[in-house]
């Protein structure tokens, strides 16, 4: 299994970027893929994942409204549409494929097992 983000960088804020999982290696079907962020010093924060919610996607209630998660199954990719980026934004994002229930309940802070598989994860730095 195999996980590659892109699109991460500097942007100012109020700004956009789309961020992209490129996934390899697993069933689409069978797994979601989420989106996590970490910030140092701070516990990793789940934000979206694709299809964990009864097989439809799922937005952080902290991101919701400004963070979209979307999929191409064609092209096994999976996008996280960020729009409105503050300076909290700013952090290294991850995207995790696992089983659609433990995505969610790791997104709800409930998973604490670590199941599944991480890409490399990719920074994002919102300037003020």
């Amino acid at each position: 299994v195999q996980l590659v983000e892109s699109g991460g960088g500097l942007v100012q804020t109020g700004g956009s970027l789309r961020l992209s999982c490129a996934a390899s290696g697993f069933s689409f079907d069978e797994n979601s893929v989420g989106w996590f962020r970490q910030v140092p010093g701070k516990e990793r924060e789940g934000l979206a994942c694709n299809t964990c919610s009864d097989g439809g996607p799922y937005v952080a209630d902290s991101v919701k409204g400004r963070f979209t998660v979307s999929s191409d199954n064609a092209k096994n990719t999976v996008y996280l549409q960020m729009d409105n980026l503050g300076p909290d934004d700013t952090g290294k994002y991850y995207c995790h494929a696992d089983s659609p229930y433990f995505i969610l309940i790791r997104i709800l802070g409930v998973m604490t097992t670590e199941t599944g598989h991480w890409g490399q994860g990719i920074q994002v730095t919102v300037s003020s």
